[in-house]
């Protein structure tokens, strides 16, 4: 009762000062800031990442030869294999992993690829989310895995978590291109820092779920930490491990329009191209060959899921 009684008391005179005066002072209707400290602030911003770009260029560079060979890798996969035959290894892999069903959408949705002529971009479109997805996985994994042994490093790591989350995508584009210039690697590099947590909150989340009592019973046979990682653990948070899988591509494919902007080229391009010349069947048409490029990967890898299951 007090404290509200003090809340009301502080409150309600500026309140009513601020709506009934003819003339306020700037400093109740306007918060007080200073332009000195935000350009200075900004200026520190500009030199420190200048002095990174310069001191680590060597750095930056060997990690865009890296990221440029895994697309090569990937681009000669998907657009140097012929069409009829990647459709049919396509179609293959979804009847494999998913069944006649999968086998019917992913034949349209390739069909639809190619009597529009997106497929050698919707190909190197798959690229580039696959490479993203690949470095999500063999960086993003690790971490959820040792989130979930150490609190104290989840403690850490959760709010950078929530700011790569929140973050608006194309603050992201701003270091890729300060560190890495423009291209396909820092768009890599821009979809994999948005596109990871899932990744790392997932995996965390599926071995912090698992039973107890399933740890307490390898502990009392004997079992190694490393034992119980990998013959209990893992295994058991797959099902949380392959959602985060599918979060990471769904959010790299919402990525690709972003990317284009830095020369990421693919469907994101033609989205980007349309938007710029009002072209609104043109980009419809791209943006439906990209949410069918989602759903293709979607559907593939809930089917194997629930097989598994």
């Amino acid at each position: 009762m007090f404290t509200g009684l003090l809340l009301i008391v502080a409150i309600y005179p500026i309140t009513i000062y601020r709506f009934c005066a003819s003339e306020v002072v700037s400093f109740v209707e306007t918060f007080p800031h200073s332009r000195a400290i935000t350009k200075g602030t900004a200026k520190s911003i500009d030199a420190t990442v200048d002095w990174l770009t310069i001191s680590f260029e060597g750095f930056f560079e060997s990690i865009t030869w890296t990221i440029r060979e895994i697309l090569n890798l990937l681009e000669l996969i998907f657009i140097g294999i012929p069409w009829p035959v990647m459709t049919l290894l396509l179609l293959l892999t979804a009847w494999k992993m998913a069944g006649w069903r999968v086998v019917g959408f992913t034949a349209f949705a390739l069909a639809y690829l190619g009597i529009f002529g997106f497929w050698d971009k919707a190909m190197s479109t798959m690229a580039l989310v696959g490479a993203s997805v690949f470095i999500c996985l063999i960086i993003g994994a690790p971490l959820g895995i040792f989130a979930a042994k150490s609190p104290r490093f989840n403690a850490v790591l959760n709010p950078l978590l929530d700011l790569m989350q929140t973050m608006p995508s194309f603050v992201y584009l701003i270091p890729a291109i300060a560190f890495f210039s423009v291209g396909k690697p820092p768009a890599v590099l821009a979809t994999v820092v948005f596109a990871m947590p899932p990744m790392i909150r997932l995996t965390c989340l599926g071995i912090q779920q698992i039973d107890k009592s399933v740890i307490e019973a390898m502990q009392a046979f004997g079992a190694s930490p490393r034992q119980i990682l990998f013959k209990a653990e893992l295994p058991l948070a797959v099902p949380a491990i392959m959602t985060g899988i599918n979060q990471s591509i769904m959010m790299s494919l919402s990525m690709v329009v972003v990317a284009a902007l830095i020369g990421a080229g693919g469907l994101g391009y033609d989205v980007l191209f349309s938007l710029q010349h009002l072209e609104a069947g043109k980009g419809l048409l791209a943006g439906l060959a990209i949410v069918l490029c989602a759903m293709i990967l979607d559907r593939i890898i809930q089917g194997r899921h629930k097989q598994t299951q």
